[in-house]
């Protein structure tokens, strides 16, 4: 088992290089980058967007741009960035140095990737932070968003799926798996907007807040009215988050024990006198959530990076799926390759840990024998 995980821990190096090499190549081709934002924000006609350039790039700017009026051939050279005729070229320069993107992109690379591997994510372009503190800064929304809601889903999912399993084609399975097939076709995002119309002052219901994680006088609060606080306002976005997630672990689990149920060792249990319970959580247990349990990492980091952003974005919660959206947007290189460097590193590391698991839950789970 050692030299399966040293293996693992290994093949990272290789696997987040090529990750990162595919996104910075696309990047490069990517319309409306830095400089363009830039540009736009010059010309006025930048939307939304709080640009961050230094002192000197920006005092030229603003002493310099209106008065600088470009000949033909100045607008040439700098009509490679969209909008940026009649701008002068060596405003242009002063744009691209600092941002970095004077160099050819091979050596911004290998640079960028130079200081990852020291875990330096440099500062933000559009904000006035450094990645790892806005990371930060970020992290408790979606931590909280991922954690209560990895919890809730396999809270419902595996007791339902028990039951489910165990009264197969009765009326409660019935009706539960229409249940699970509405959770299972409706986007969370979409029950999210449902939600909100309904109980967020949309047009029924003002029942709940529709943005932030803690009202303005959280800290005048009590102990037991900030916790109140805390969950009033994660009602809603935990509802729908939990609506789209629990459909399929529900089945997963079902289907599990359904096929550990028909086994030889459950009959022989049952034919030695065993209760239900006992044969159901003394034998069938353990080998039914062996997938189930030991997925719980993967689906945490899932829901935590990719599955909580639209609802971050509906709710106006101020998290890590917002910060990557903004950051897409603005093109905000540092903050999008830290960000996409970082919890790739730490999603290939849960997924070791998920095999470790396996290996946990069933020691018979051999790794390093499959491999040979």
């Amino acid at each position: 088992m050692y030299a399966y995980i040293l293996r693992r821990l290994l093949l990272i190096v290789p696997t987040i290089l090529g990750i990162m090499i595919i996104n910075f190549a696309v990047v490069q081709f990517v319309p409306g980058g830095p400089v363009e934002q830039m540009i736009a924000q010059i010309s006025g006609t930048a939307v939304d967007v709080t640009a961050r350039v230094g002192g000197e790039a920006g005092a030229e700017v603003g002493a310099n741009a209106p008065r600088r009026q470009a000949t033909g051939k100045d607008a040439g050279l700098s009509s490679r960035y969209r909008g940026a005729q009649g701008l002068p070229p060596d405003l242009i320069k002063d744009i691209e140095r600092q941002f970095g993107l004077d160099k050819p992109a091979g050596e911004r690379f290998l640079h960028m990737m130079g200081n990852y591997i020291r875990f330096d994510f440099g500062d933000s372009f559009f904000q006035d932070k450094s990645v790892v503190q806005l990371v930060i800064d970020k992290m408790p929304v979606s931590i909280s968003l991922g954690l209560w809601t990895t919890l809730l889903v396999y809270l419902i999912s595996i007791p339902l799926g028990v039951a489910k399993a165990v009264r197969d084609g009765s009326k409660f399975d019935i009706w539960t798996s229409g249940l699970v097939i509405f959770g299972n076709a409706v986007p969370g995002f979409l029950f999210a907007i449902l939600l909100i119309v309904l109980f967020a002052g949309g047009r029924y219901f003002d029942l709940f807040p529709l943005r932030g994680l803690t009202s303005p006088n959280f800290d005048d609060l009590s102990t037991l009215g900030k916790i109140g606080d805390y969950f009033w306002h994660l009602t809603l976005p935990l509802l729908s988050m939990v609506i789209g997630g629990f459909a399929g672990l529900t089945m997963l689990t079902k289907n599990s024990f359904l096929e550990e149920i028909n086994k030889q060792y459950v009959l022989t249990a049952r034919a030695k006198g065993l209760t239900q319970n006992r044969v159901l959580y003394g034998h069938v247990f353990r080998n039914a959530m062996l997938i189930v349990i030991a997925g719980f990492p993967a689906a945490f980091i899932g829901i935590l990076f990719t599955g909580a952003m639209l609802t971050e974005i509906i709710f106006s919660l101020d998290g890590l799926g917002l910060l990557g959206f903004e950051a897409a947007i603005k093109r905000d290189y540092p903050v999008m390759f830290g960000t996409l460097f970082f919890f790739t590193i730490l999603g290939l590391i849960m997924g070791i840990i998920g095999d470790i698991m396996y290996h946990i839950i069933d020691p018979r789970i051999d790794f390093e024998a499959r491999d040979t």
